[in-house]
């Protein structure tokens, strides 16, 4: 998985888990067939990205196109012949009292971003030509930037994302893990929001079940005991300090359809921290204080996925 440069006179290197938050994305999700020819034809799909993702760019080097690869457990093996990431298996359901994280299906993860919303349409239709019949669309959900990086709830998303230095050290499989380093996991979910009925509580309200304040973003205290906010809930400490992860959420949504919703997409170096985080907020913290968020957030899906570095998908197409 490498880190990007700043430098605008080349595409974004693929793989890149810093590519920089766009005002478009797409996530897309495909299921490879069982069969023989289609893993194959998938494999080498897989391993052409890179070159598509060039071309596409080269039309507008300042839009930011990038495009992240990742593989679900169930093709894992099949698709690249390499030693599985120690952590990778299929998104485990997490079921609370009222609340329910779900797992569906999902072999191949492509996140498409870019300011311009034609180049991340530009590439993803030509990369679904490449896949051709080997793979079909589980969910394709198109992301947008929403005013000052906000949800559709109103809030600032992702302010606790790392930066710098920080960035590839919780996200980035180290030596851990030899066969796995430079990838990252990622986990995906996405979540619908009845909107009327969030409107319906006050700011205040609001605030409490979020963490933070809606038009400052500042974060609230913590609760000492009883019902603990999002933000708090969502953040993962042990002996060794704050365990975070990368998320690049977006919202999504079709007014006419009455269809309001985020994306949730966080990678991570341990793909434990995730699972921990969807265990506070359904089961609770603790066990029946679930996440009020959670009253107001459906999630639809739910994958495991890892990204490999670019590296090693460029062998693939090799191979």
């Amino acid at each position: 998985m490498a880190m990007s440069t700043p430098a605008r006179r080349v595409p974004i290197e693929p793989q890149s888990v810093d590519a920089p938050l766009t005002g478009s994305a797409v996530f897309l999700v495909l299921a490879v067939a069982d069969t023989t020819e289609a893993r194959a034809a998938a494999r080498a799909a897989i391993g052409s990205v890179s070159d598509v993702q060039k071309n596409v760019a080269f039309r507008d080097l300042g839009a930011s196109l990038a495009c992240t690869v990742a593989i679900g457990s169930r093709v894992w093996d099949a698709l690249t012949g390499l030693p599985r990431p120690t952590e990778l298996h299929e998104f485990r359901p997490v079921k609370g009292a009222v609340h329910t994280a779900i797992a569906t299906p999902g072999d191949i993860l492509l996140h498409i971003r870019s300011d311009r919303r034609d180049l991340c349409f530009e590439l993803e239709r030509q990369l679904l030509d490449v896949f051709g019949d080997a793979v079909t669309v589980v969910d394709e959900t198109v992301g947008f930037r929403y005013f000052d990086e906000r949800d559709l709830l109103g809030f600032v998303d992702g302010t606790a994302n790392p930066v710098g230095q920080a960035l590839p050290e919780v996200t980035l499989v180290g030596d851990e893990d030899p066969d796995a380093a430079g990838g990252t996991y990622v986990v995906v979910q996405k979540y619908v929001h009845p909107l009327a009925a969030w409107h319906e509580l006050t700011t205040e309200q609001q605030e409490q079940i979020m963490g933070r304040t809606k038009a400052e973003n500042i974060e609230l205290e913590d609760a000492v005991d009883g019902q603990k906010s999002h933000k708090t809930l969502a953040t993962i400490t042990d002996d060794a300090g704050e365990h975070d992860i990368l998320r690049d959420n977006m919202p999504f949504g079709t007014p006419g359809s009455v269809e309001f919703g985020t994306y949730f997409i966080g990678y991570a170096r341990h793909l434990w921290v995730i699972e921990k985080m969807l265990e506070r907020m359904f089961i609770g913290d603790p066990p029946g204080m679930h996440d009020r968020l959670l009253d107001f957030s459906t999630p639809l899906t739910g994958s495991v996925f890892f990204a490999p570095s670019a590296q090693l998908l460029d062998g693939l197409a090799d191979d």
